[in-house]
């Protein structure tokens, strides 16, 4: 058996570059809208009286590349008044040749980058061509990543950020003053703290709710017609960030059906209040669109939503990419196992 490539979060961080992580889900998520991805849903596992869960993501690509991939990830949302992330676990990746552990890499980092990496695939496909103001509400971790990744799609002029604790706010604004990546517009958008939600979102072009919240934070009458919505922040069916209607109005598109009718609370709450109807509200997964069966934006004033949900295969796509680079840049800790 070969070394096994263990990554920490930094090493995550300099490989995964956002530009070639947006590429892989691109390829990720046509993939499995061919078929070519076995996925179960996500386990959750909570202890009684525990304050996280545990959550098992299996993957298996085939393929040229064939590999089985694991993200094992706590879920801790306490986590960031500890200074830590709420997202804490390992992505394991297995040769789908011979099922050899080839890495252990830092799910934190990987997390955080293919998650915006997914919303700027949606952007890029759903948002209008002339959008230039981005509203980001929270100010986490898929803040920061968000504030990398949109504007690889889009030529954002103004940024937006509300967040409760303002000076979080501020340390977003103090991120987004790091020198640009390649590829990213020469001139740096204008930077705003906002003191609400409904200041961040009316009249902007695209949305990125990204928060903890367990009810409803954004309002219809709040969003604009033709803006994008990439609803980040609720994974789990008994929460959600955007109210009924604003679900109701929007053109839903989705990572995976079958993930939003089990795990979404947007979606199920909007459903169980009867602002909408079953699953006909879903017009396409985005792997849909990019192979070419699906279609997205189809008049200026169409409000999209993009529900994120985060997939396996998203996680098992950035492995391969991690892996490959670190062996071609010698990166990485190997090790006898």
């Amino acid at each position: 058996m070969g070394k096994l490539l263990v990554l920490d979060e930094q090493t995550v961080h300099d490989l995964l570059t956002m530009p070639a992580c947006i590429v892989a889900m691109e390829e990720a998520l046509s993939a499995l809208a061919r078929g070519e991805v076995h996925q179960p849903l996500r386990n959750l596992i909570r202890g009684e009286g525990a304050q996280g869960i545990l959550g098992m993501m299996p993957s298996y690509r085939g393929g040229a590349n064939a590999a089985y991939g694991l993200k094992e990830v706590c879920v801790f949302p306490g986590n960031p008044a500890r200074g830590l992330d709420t997202h804490l676990g390992a992505v394991l990746l297995h040769s789908g040749e011979t099922g050899e552990l080839l890495a252990v890499m830092n799910a934190s980092a990987i997390t955080a980058i293919r998650t915006a990496a997914v919303s700027a695939v949606a952007t890029k496909l759903l948002a209008r061509d002339d959008a230039h103001t981005l509203a980001i509400i929270g100010a986490g971790v898929q803040a920061k990543s968000h504030l990398d990744a949109i504007p690889q799609v889009r030529d954002i002029r103004e940024v937006r950020v509300f967040s409760r604790t303002r000076s979080k706010a501020e340390d977003v604004g103090r991120a987004s003053a790091r020198p640009l990546e390649a590829g990213r517009a020469e001139a740096r958008p204008t930077f705003v703290v906002v003191d609400s939600v409904e200041e961040a979102v009316r009249g902007a072009d695209i949305i990125v709710t990204a928060t903890s919240s367990r009810e409803p934070i954004v309002k219809r009458e709040w969003i604009a017609p033709g803006t994008h919505i990439n609803a980040v922040g609720s994974s789990i069916a008994a929460a959600r960030e955007l109210d009924a209607a604003t679900v109701a109005a929007s053109s839903l598109f989705v990572d995976r059906r079958e993930s939003t009718v089990n795990e979404s609370g947007d979606y199920l709450m909007a459903l169980r209040e009867g602002a909408i109807s079953a699953a006909e509200h879903i017009r396409a997964e985005l792997g849909e669109i990019l192979i070419g069966v699906a279609r997205g934006r189809t008049s200026h004033d169409e409000i999209t939503l993009f529900k994120s949900l985060g997939l396996a295969i998203e996680d098992l796509a950035s492995a391969q990419l991690l892996y490959d680079a670190a062996r071609e840049k010698n990166r990485g800790t190997w090790v006898e196992f």
